[in-house]
């Protein structure tokens, strides 16, 4: 008992300042606790099991994105500490889209590419807790073998559920003013376009989730953003509906029936400096997977971060101590210019999501990109830290490039239009070869420019770089 009550309050203190204590009620997150539960009630249950609700996780993109790694770090509080948890992919909810937070229905995409969607996510859900597992041993964490996660489809139940089964297993415990009432149909309900009864009904399908996972898992804890409130709560409802029914014919009562309780937390939502939701729909979505975006890319962007940010971020990604959060915070304070607080933020952050192996890319690719030397710098790490970076690798033939001069080489590179523009920014000395610049307008890139034979830098201005990849 005591455990789980140290460690609740030290996941909650993650995400806000106020301290509990036993005994009193509270609002987890933020968020009114469906049944006002208090810290007894709730470290009670919380031995048993965890659920990542990945209601956000509706398979609508081949990858998850910074929004959605906030509840992927909440369960892994969970996991680290001994607790089963599952992640929940929406491969039928999916289909439907979820209307919390949008003024307008989404556009549906076929079976085949929710499909895809599915197995890229499931795929990635899977690398981060291998990657988490790693990264919580070498913050001192005793943790199992195995990280005990469960990765389910809701594709699985409702692919065989009729519209008969529906309406008498989920609808008749529906009130429908109580659906009318939820922020996301108001929302919708308030614009011209309305709402469609398919984006209705989208909270009974994932009420419907919960009760699923906690009739055949045992799952007593729906975790998810601070938008999926109102679906969490219809979860709970529906669960209690369906055991107060099902105990009718019985002699048990509602109190002693085991597993009979169950919970929601909700975590505040990633927001950018205007308030807005960070994800694909709003154009700002930093991607998990690094093809889409970058380890480099990835960890810039925690390193680009306010210094006022860095206590509320150290916080919400990060598995450190509170004690270790406050002295990165001091240590980064007395000076905020050398950025100390980002650099631990966005060091702890991309090795849980890359690893130890796509931190090193990442801390690489900023030694490049920032006009460090490249004398100790193996030429294979250098391609393999920009593999997926098209916009700044690009592999051109060995003759192209070897014994060219360096303005047709730029010019190859993309990173000049023209010789002539290439020529000009030589003369104003803004033209750079391996960060060194070039002063011969006629200077010729030979096999001892290309670092271990297969690849070079061409840098204009202050920060424009192009790599160049040679192949045979």
């Amino acid at each position: 008992m005591m455990k789980s009550k140290i460690i609740f309050r030290n996941i909650y203190n993650k995400f806000t300042k106020f301290s509990c204590e036993k005994g009193i009620k509270f609002y987890p997150f933020y968020h009114g606790s469906y049944h006002n539960i208090s810290i007894r009630c709730f470290t009670k249950k919380i031995e048993d099991n965890v659920i990542e609700e990945l209601k956000k996780r509706d398979p609508t993109a081949p990858s998850l994105h910074l929004g959605n790694l906030l509840t992927l770090i909440g369960l892994l509080h969970f996991n680290v500490r001994g607790h089963r948890t599952i992640a929940l992919i929406g491969g039928a909810t999916g289909s439907i889209g979820d209307p919390s937070g949008r003024n307008t229905e989404r556009q549906p995409l076929s079976f085949s590419m929710i499909e895809k969607n599915a197995n890229a996510i499931d795929n990635q859900i899977r690398k981060i807790f291998i990657n988490g597992k790693k990264y919580a041993l070498r913050r001192g964490f005793k943790i199992r073998d195995e990280l005990d996660v469960i990765i389910l489809n809701n594709l699985k139940w409702f692919q065989k559920m009729s519209a008969l089964e529906l309406l008498n297993d989920i609808g008749r415990y529906a009130r429908v003013g109580t659906m009318m009432a939820r922020d996301s149909v108001k929302l919708r309900m308030e614009n011209t376009g309305g709402i469609s009864f398919t984006e209705f009904s989208y909270q009974l399908l994932q009420a419907y989730d919960f009760w699923h996972l906690h009739h055949y898992h045992q799952c007593q804890i729906q975790l998810g953003g601070s938008d999926q409130w109102g679906n969490i709560t219809a979860g709970i409802d529906l669960i209690h509906k369906k055991k107060t029914d099902s105990i009718k014919t019985t002699t048990e009562s509602l109190e002693t029936t085991e597993n009979t309780n169950a919970f929601g937390i909700t975590i505040p939502l990633l927001l950018t400096s205007t308030g807005e939701k960070f994800g694909k729909s709003a154009g700002n979505a930093i991607w998990l997977d690094d093809k889409m975006t970058s380890p480099y890319e990835f960890y810039q962007y925690f390193m680009k971060l306010a210094d006022a940010d860095v206590e509320k971020y150290l916080r919400m990604f990060t598995i450190l101590s509170m004690e270790e959060i406050d002295q990165i915070v001091k240590t980064h304070m007395k000076s905020p210019e050398e950025r100390k607080g980002q650099e631990k933020l966005a060091s702890e952050i991309t090795e849980f999501v890359h690893g130890v192996a796509g931190l090193q890319k990442a801390q690489l690719a900023t030694r490049v990109l920032f006009g460090d030397s490249l004398e100790n710098i193996r030429g294979h790490d250098l391609i393999e830290a920009f593999l997926h970076d098209s916009q700044r690798l690009t592999p051109i033939h060995r003759n192209e490039i070897v014994n060219r001069t360096i303005d047709r080489v730029a010019v190859a590179a993309g990173a000049c239009k023209s010789r002539n523009e290439a020529n000009k920014l030589i003369k104003v000395g803004g033209l750079y070869l391996n960060n060194q610049r070039v002063i011969e307008p006629h200077h010729k890139v030979i096999e001892d420019d290309l670092l271990d034979g297969v690849v070079c830098v061409i840098r204009t201005g202050k920060s424009n770089y192009h790599l160049i990849q040679v192949i045979d």
